[in-house]
C-alpha cells in the first residue's frame, strides 16, 4: 500500500514543493521573531497534504490519457490496483485537512494553497494541458507558488521583493524544465494526446522556446540582490550556477545525441536548489557575522 500511495502522490514532486516552502519559510521569517517548531512542522505538514491531495486528484483527472501513456501505465490507478473512490477519497481528505492546518498557520497561506488546487486541478488539469501547446506558461503559476506559501505562512508581505523572487525563480525554472523532459518523452505525450508544445512544432522550435526562460532565468539569479539578501555564497554558487545552466542549455541546444538532454535537465534542477537555499543561507550567515562582529 506504502508503493501504491507514493506513487499517487507522486512523492517525488511533493518533496520538492515541501523543501521550496521550507526555503521560504527561512526567508520569509523576520529575525527578530523566536522560532517555533510546531509552527514550521504545521506548515511542512499542511504543505504535504495539500500537495500529495492534489497531485492524486490531477491522476484521477488523467486517467483516461495515462492509461495511452507508457510511462505512466503502472501508476495504481491505470493498473487497477487502486479504486477511483478510494483515491478520491484520500485526495480530498488530504486537501480538506492540509488547508485546515494550513489555515492554522496562517489563514493567508491556507488562501495560497487553495489557490494553487483551484489553479493546477481546475484550470491547468481540465482546460489548458489538454488543449493548448503553451499550456506550460499559465500552469507555471501554481507550480511557482509553494515558496512564496512557505514565506506566507511568517510572513504576511507576500508582495515583497523576497517573495516576488521566490514566485519568479520558480516560475522561469518550470519551462526548461517541463519542456526538456517533453522533448524526451514526445511520443508518449502524442499517445496521451497531449498537444504540448514538442509534440506541435518539434524539438528545434522547442528549444527556441525554451531559451528565453533560461536566459530570464539565470539573469534572475544574477540579479538575487535586489530582491533578497545576499553574502559570500552568492558569490561562490549563485552566479557560477547560473553562468553553469546557460552553458549546459548551449550545449544541449547544439548536440544531436539522444541523451543530450539530461545534463541540462540535471543542471536545471540543482540550480533552483541552490537560487532558493542560497539567498537563505546567505541571511542567516550574514545576520549572525554582524551579531559576533558587534559583540
Amino acid at each position: 500500500m506504502y508503493k501504491k500511495l507514493k506513487t499517487l502522490f507522486k512523492s517525488g514532486i511533493v518533496f520538492f514543493v515541501v523543501i521550496s516552502a521550507v526555503a521560504g519559510y527561512g526567508i520569509g521569517f523576520p529575525v527578530e521573531e523566536s522560532f517555533s517548531f510546531l509552527h514550521f512542522f504545521a506548515m511542512v505538514l499542511g504543505t504535504t497534504l495539500i500537495s500529495s491531495g492534489s497531485l492524486a486528484l490531477n491522476q484521477i483527472q488523467e486517467i483516461n490519457r495515462d492509461k495511452k501513456m507508457e510511462r505512466t501505465k503502472n501508476r495504481p490507478l491505470v493498473s487497477g490496483e487502486m479504486s477511483r473512490p478510494m483515491a478520491l477519497g484520500i485526495s480530498c481528505f488530504n486537501m480538506i485537512v492540509g488547508s485546515l492546518v494550513l489555515y492554522w498557520v496562517n489563514p493567508i497561506t491556507c488562501y495560497i494553497g487553495i489557490f494553487i488546487i483551484v489553479l493546477y486541478n481546475g484550470l491547468y488539469t481540465l482546460h489548458w494541458k489538454p488543449k493548448w501547446m503553451f499550456a506550460a506558461v499559465p500552469g507555471a503559476v501554481p507550480g511557482a507558488l509553494p515558496g512564496v506559501l512557505g514565506f506566507s505562512a511568517v510572513n504576511n508581505d507576500i508582495l515583497s521583493p523576497a517573495s516576488v523572487y521566490l514566485f519568479l525563480v520558480m516560475f522561469l525554472w518550470q519551462m526548461p524544465h517541463f519542456w526538456t523532459l517533453a522533448i524526451r518523452f514526445k511520443d508518449d505525450y502524442a499517445r496521451g494526446e497531449f498537444p504540448i508544445l514538442p509534440v506541435v512544432v518539434g524539438k528545434d522550435r522547442t528549444i527556441y522556446h525554451i531559451s528565453f526562460y533560461v536566459f530570464a532565468y539565470a539573469l534572475l539569479a544574477i540579479m538575487a540582490p535586489f530582491f533578497v539578501s545576499y553574502y559570500f555564497l552568492y558569490f561562490l554558487l549563485m552566479i557560477p550556477f547560473a553562468l553553469v545552466v546557460v552553458y549546459e542549455f548551449f550545449k544541449y541546444a547544439k548536440s544531436k545525441e539522444e541523451k543530450a538532454w539530461l545534463p541540462f535537465f540535471l543542471w536545471t534542477n540543482f540550480s533552483l536548489l541552490i537560487f532558493l537555499y542560497v539567498p537563505l543561507a546567505d541571511k542567516w550567515i550574514r545576520l549572525y557575522m554582524d551579531v559576533f562582529r558587534y559583540q
